[in-house]
């Protein structure tokens, strides 16, 4: 028992400190924090707001619709608010007029009105165009049921007090502080080159030690860790289409620069993919039942000394995504590591022509993916690789051949 006391106790302990982290992180600079803070207290402001409007000032019966309304429409953007309102408006009226014609139909008997209204109501709200508003038909029936006022004029006070909400919850999320989210897509695309540098320079150091099935393994798993990630960057570029739709803070104040270009996206998802065939062709090599073989001790060597200078030129790439880290002195810094990448990789191309057998598969394979991201990377203008075709002449075709060869030589 004391055991779970103490479990429960470091339980606790962690959660405080999140919190608390959470807190200072909203307190001290913008972020998603600071986001999730400010759109709850426009829920809080928009839901006071309403009150003080239908039961405070207009003395509305049921004034209670107003501010829950108000609180349901502060959502995550201003387009989404609107569609919410048109939603939620349409699903109210639905609940409010069959729960007043439930309760004529069982006389005034709240169990009878229930078991005539709910079931019906809750189907009505599994309809798709209702969205995650369809469950408000069969609550807003649960409020006039329970409230006994069900006449024509009392529904439409409850019209009154819904649209009164409505218009507040929209209001708020539109002109107070309007959310816009351009922070989402930029997070994405540094996590991509910073975990993909991770990748390189975690098998830089490994290739050039003894390392086998459960060190290539290792590297395909976090490989495929990149996936995740391109989900993550579609969902917020989708996030921030939708927060400039409709959203007057984009047309009456910048509230940040735009987000990298898609075309930026398009890259990095090619990237990804060619890191995933290079570890999968690691791994491959030394599977003993594969016709690919292990790579020569001197290709993976050099080969080591390539991928460290791609993650530096990844690397840097991840710093050129954040607004403070875009310096003259950054982009230097990527230049010249892919500079360094592509002399290193015409290096390799030259002495490939040297090898035959196995073993010269996995070696072009290798070749013709890494070209493949060092052609992806950013090269100042009139310092692109050197075209070189001496590697592949030099020496006779690897046998078995593998296709692409001739572009892992130039």
């Amino acid at each position: 028992m004391w055991e779970r006391i103490a479990a429960g106790w470091r339980w606790l302990r962690r959660e405080v400190a999140a919190v608390g982290r959470t807190v200072r992180f909203a307190l001290r600079a913008s972020g998603p924090e600071r986001d999730a803070m400010v759109q709850a207290l426009k829920m809080a402001g928009a839901a006071i707001a309403a009150w003080a409007l239908a039961g405070w000032w207009l003395k509305a019966p049921l004034a209670l619709m107003a501010p829950w309304t108000a609180l349901a429409l502060v959502d995550a953007t201003v387009y989404r608010s609107l569609r919410s309102g048109l939603q939620q408006i349409c699903v109210i009226v639905i609940g409010a007029v069959w729960a007043s014609l439930a309760m004529a139909l069982a006389n005034g008997s709240t169990l009878g009105a229930m078991m005539i209204a709910l079931p019906v109501l809750a189907l009505v709200g599994t309809y798709r165009r209702f969205g995650a508003q369809g469950v408000y038909g069969a609550t807003t029936a649960l409020f006039v049921i329970t409230y006994g006022a069900y006449s024509l004029s009392e529904v439409g006070h409850r019209m009154l007090e819904t649209c009164i909400g409505a218009v507040i919850g929209i209001t708020v999320n539109a002109f107070v502080f309007p959310p816009v989210h351009l922070r989402n897509v930029r997070e994405q695309l540094q996590r991509l080159p910073r975990d993909s540098a991770d990748l390189l320079r975690h098998m830089s150091a490994e290739l050039r030690e003894d390392w086998g099935t459960a060190e290539a393994e290792e590297w395909r798993d976090r490989a495929r860790r990149l996936q995740p990630i391109l989900r993550e960057l579609a969902d917020a570029r989708q996030w921030t289409d939708e927060s400039l739709r409709l959203n007057p803070a984009w047309n009456l104040r910048r509230t940040g620069p735009h987000p990298p270009p898609e075309s930026e996206d398009a890259r990095w998802h090619g990237i990804a993919e060619h890191l995933s065939v290079i570890t999968r062709t690691l791994a491959t090599s030394v599977d003993e039942e594969s016709h690919f073989a292990r790579p020569t001790p001197a290709f993976l060597d050099r080969y080591a000394e390539l991928a460290e200078r791609t993650a530096e030129a990844c690397a840097a790439e991840a710093d050129l995504f954040d607004e403070a880290g875009d310096t003259p002195s950054v982009r230097e810094r990527q230049h010249r590591a892919a500079r360094d990448a592509w002399q290193l990789y015409d290096d390799l191309a030259d002495a490939y022509g040297e090898h035959t057998g196995p073993s010269a598969a996995a070696m072009g394979e290798l070749l013709v993916e890494t070209r493949r991201i060092l052609s992806a990377l950013p090269l100042p203008e009139g310092s692109g690789p050197q075209e070189r075709k001496r590697g592949l002449r030099r020496g006779r075709r690897p046998d078995p051949p593998v296709n692409g060869v001739a572009e892992a030589g130039g």
